[in-house]
């Protein structure tokens, strides 16, 4: 089977804006109709479903939340849908989910965090592509040098490649305030990082390899591992005759929680078919001198491939523009690092 790539995306396409998972409360909806506006300032039209300014831990009812997302990625005339932002709980939309009718003319899928949850299985269960980048809201940012906005990658043709490299810089401190400075376009990248092979005694050990590109955010996905909605080996058998690139985002989790869960990840076969596993930079906690770095290196340190770690794509800005089916090439050294996606059927 080959992986099927939505339809680029075109000046005039509508863009939908819902939220499987949290919605935006009223004291940050500023912030919500100016990103709405820079998506219309590139232009497209953006149609904002009542799911997005709904408040509270999830935005409505499971069967809401999960019929407005199935009418937006099934709309023809909208042709990539970007939530807000991730959340705690669209896991509970999964069973819910016609993925048939989701794949039958694809729309890209952007956003990550809990948004995840829904694109990975849509990936993986269907073989249609998905795009973990830019949430609505950090839309409005000035994207740095070397990276690509969501935008740039939704509209690249089939067979293109999309090249990125790391800015080597990152912001240390966390989010912006939204309330009373909702249009904020820079991030203060004030801090040096490259990426960091975790799995030789080299940081800066020479990386080059090549796979299909699949991922999420760990607190979120390593629910999955197991279930019908995370059949790594399933894809990997269908769609990754390469290999796999594995792309793991660490949000919050202290350093034990992320071994246990890529612990339950690994024992899934998540990593069987990996060439390269990539994991977020963080600013999750360690634990008791227990790094996060000690995490990855305790559950992945023995698969006897490249494991990157402090790679951008997670919760620190700035974000790389990564196609969930892709076939990525991983190129890292002590002078660059690099991915390259070409979208590949």
């Amino acid at each position: 089977m080959t992986i099927r790539y939505p339809r680029p995306l075109r000046p005039g396409d509508a863009v939908g804006v819902t939220a499987p998972s949290a919605g935006v409360a009223p004291r940050l909806q500023g912030r919500l109709r100016h990103a709405a506006d820079v998506v219309r300032a590139k232009g497209f039209e953006v149609r904002v479903g009542e799911t997005a300014t709904t408040d509270g831990v999830v935005a409505g009812p499971a069967a809401v939340r999960a019929a407005e997302l199935t009418a937006m990625l099934t709309d023809p005339a909208v042709r990539a849908v970007v939530p807000p932002w991730g959340g705690e709980l669209a896991i509970d939309l999964l069973a819910r989910l016609d993925w048939d009718a989701l794949a039958a003319d694809p729309t890209w899928l952007v956003g990550f965090s809990d948004v995840s949850t829904v694109q990975l299985p849509l990936t993986l269960r269907t073989g249609v592509a998905t795009l973990h980048g830019q949430n609505l809201m950090d839309t409005p940012y000035d994207v740095p040098d070397g990276l690509l906005g969501w935008w740039d990658v939704a509209a690249a043709p089939v067979g293109a490649e999309v090249v990125q490299r790391s800015p080597r810089r990152y912001r240390s401190s966390g989010w912006d305030d939204y309330e009373n400075e909702p249009e904020v376009s820079t991030w203060t990248l004030d801090t040096e990082g490259s990426w960091r092979r975790l799995d030789c005694t080299h940081p800066d050990a020479p990386v080059d390899v090549t796979g299909r590109l699949f991922g999420g955010c760990v607190e979120t996905v390593s629910f999955l591992a197991g279930t019908p909605y995370g059949d790594v080996p399933r894809f990997a058998a269908e769609h990754g005759p390469e290999g796999l690139v594995v792309s793991l985002d660490v949000c919050e989790w202290g350093a034990t929680d992320v071994a246990r869960a890529l612990w339950a990840m690994r024992h899934a076969g998540w990593f069987d078919a990996a060439n390269a596993v990539l994991v977020s930079r963080t600013h999750a906690p360690d634990v008791e001198g227990f790094t996060q770095h000690d995490a990855v290196r305790d559950a992945l340190g023995g698969l006897g491939v490249p494991v990157l770690a402090d790679v951008e794509c997670g919760h620190v800005p700035p974000y790389l523009a990564l196609v969930n089916g892709a076939l990525a090439r991983v190129q890292h050294g002590p002078e660059e690092s690099v991915i390259t996606q070409r979208l590949a059927p």
